[in-house]
């Protein structure tokens, strides 16, 4: 069905209003106007003035006649229609920058939306975060300041953690003969470098407890609990991470002083944001970098003094420990296994 001369314009939103009225503009009818005006004109004129003798002319007469009318009623049609398609051009702009502003502001409204409706979940997030860290920490400062309970006889099995010539090679003070310095077992000490799955875990806090007591292990274990913490206000924890399985032999060349390729496996955490967020950290805080570097050295040392006395079981469940994959992120940022 065809429209009609006067159908109004069609609305399409946001986009602005298309014209679908059929029939003669203003330009239109000014055009017809003016071309009726010249062909009158130029039929009058030549009526009176005449085209000569058909001996001087001949067939240029009728050309003649042609392009007096012809030509420039053909020229104002040209300029009705450039001046039509100038006119549509500017209101296609018009309506393109109309839909753009449009299109901003919706997005704009979206973008508050979200803002208003994500922001409550994210603080209250960071809230629970927050609240989660200080009842570690206050578990962790409580049994660490409990009056240590008396050492429970170890089985025959569980063997000390460091070897003999290390307790030896301990100064012995002056001051009259001292207390025997509790031994750690090392199924204690692997379950103390996890630290407590809950705060239900009593294993877990005895077994923490226990290696806390021992001053050649105790430093350890609170750099690796510094470096936890630190680690978890940027939203970074251990249990997220699954690193690359290592075989206990190159574990043992890295207690030995191998660097290089031959090491480089333990370096296992492919984590690219975890990565990211503790190299940008190392390079802008400087208490995190200290820690950081403290808790390599503190592991370092300390797995230099066990290795021999850990079987390659013993290795496999130390490198799956909160710790251990501490030190295979911070290690990495840090260049250690290069």
């Amino acid at each position: 069905m065809s429209e009609t001369p006067n159908s109004p314009p069609v609305d399409l939103g946001i986009y602005g209003r298309v014209d679908k009225r059929e029939g003669l503009d203003a330009t239109d009818r000014l055009a017809l106007v003016a071309s009726v005006a010249w062909g009158l004109a130029a039929i009058v004129f030549l009526l009176v003035a005449g085209l000569g003798s058909d001996a001087s002319l001949g067939p240029l007469r009728f050309l003649i006649v042609i392009l007096a009318i012809g030509l420039p009623i053909a020229l104002i049609w040209i300029a009705a229609i450039a001046l039509k398609s100038a006119r549509v051009i500017r209101e296609e702009s018009e309506r393109l920058q109309a839909s753009m502003d449009a299109m901003r502001q919706i997005y704009v409204s979206q973008a508050q939306i979200a803002a208003t409706t994500m922001g409550p979940n994210v603080e209250r997030k960071i809230d629970e975060i927050v609240k989660a860290q200080k009842r570690a920490e206050e578990t962790l400062h409580h049994f660490t300041a409990v009056k240590p309970e008396r050492p429970s006889t170890e089985p025959a099995t569980d063997a000390p953690l460091l070897s003999a010539k290390a307790v030896e090679t301990q100064p012995v003070l002056e001051f009259g003969a001292a207390p025997p310095v509790p031994a750690v077992s090392t199924p204690d000490f692997l379950a103390a470098l996890n630290f407590p799955e809950t705060a239900e875990d009593r294993a877990g806090f005895d077994a923490l407890r226990r290696a806390l007591n021992d001053p050649r292990v105790a430093p350890l274990i609170r750099a690796s609990q510094d470096v936890l913490t630190l680690l978890s206000q940027d939203g970074i924890y251990m249990d997220d991470l699954t690193p690359d399985r290592t075989r206990p032999e190159i574990w043992r060349k890295f207690s030995a002083g191998e660097r290089g390729p031959a090491i480089s496996g333990i370096g296992g955490i492919r984590d690219r944001s975890s990565l990211a967020l503790s190299s940008a950290r190392m390079r802008q805080d400087t208490i995190f970098r200290d820690s950081v570097h403290h808790f390599l050295r503190t592991f370092d040392r300390t797995l230099v003094n066990m290795t021999e006395s850990l079987s390659d079981q013993e290795l496999a469940i130390l490198a799956e420990t909160r710790t251990a994959r501490a030190f295979m992120l911070l290690g990495r940022v840090a260049g250690t296994f290069h």
